[in-house]
């Protein structure tokens, strides 16, 4: 994971690895140990800071959750979630169900890395609808920033998946995790390594007929 092209490399080569990276990345969710390097972690954030961000902003934040600090992380996500849950009438039995699946992936994780926003340089709207676009520039470049970790880890042999949940319990991980106010969690990126019996699921290719218009 470096930032310069090795020697010898054609451009025709870099644009096909470019693409096969793009369509052989998968969500692996049977990680496996041992946890990531810190250079490792290290490498994938400032691949990650290397989105485009609107107005020449940097709005992202990452924080590497330690082990020790999981367990009072899930069940504080798990609490808001619950909430939700209930308030939606879903079945207890269905509940824990979810919840106990939540609790495994950001217990069990090798490395868990969460991705956060900030507003640091965004414009600011009095109208609604212009505060609410302007925000969305800024989930565009995440989003880019996510998948700049996830194409780097899948062409460096690991395996990784992220989970959207900080999205919605984001008071309960800053309170967690001890995080300033400022700092809007996105997602979590599962890392590790892939099993060795771990096969790439097969891809549909994209129907642009559905997916794509001129006009």
């Amino acid at each position: 994971m470096t930032d310069r092209a090795p020697e010898g490399y054609r451009p025709a080569t870099i644009a096909e690895t470019v693409v096969s990276a793009i369509r052989s990345r998968r969500s692996i969710r049977g990680l496996t140990g041992p946890a990531l390097t810190s250079e490792q972690v290290e490498q994938l954030v400032a691949l990650a800071c290397a989105a485009p961000a609107p107005h020449h902003t940097q709005p992202w934040r990452f924080a590497e959750v330690s082990p020790e600090r999981r367990s009072t992380l899930a069940t504080a996500m798990g609490e808001a979630w619950r909430t939700d849950l209930e308030h939606d009438g879903v079945p207890v039995a269905q509940q824990e169900k979810a919840l106990a699946r939540s609790r495994r992936q950001i217990e069990g994780a090798p490395t868990l890395l969460l991705g956060c926003l900030v507003a640091d340089g965004l414009r600011v709207y009095e109208d609604d609808r212009r505060a609410r676009a302007e925000w969305g520039l800024a989930q565009h470049s995440f989003g880019a920033a996510l998948q700049n970790v996830l194409l780097a880890a899948s062409v460096s042999g690991l395996a990784a998946f992220w989970i959207s949940a900080p999205l919605y319990a984001q008071d309960a991980v800053r309170a967690a995790l001890d995080l300033e106010a400022s700092w809007q969690p996105q997602a979590f990126v599962a890392l590790g390594h892939p099993a060795e019996d771990y096969v790439p699921f097969a891809r549909p290719t994209p129907d642009l007929g559905v997916h794509f218009v001129r006009r």
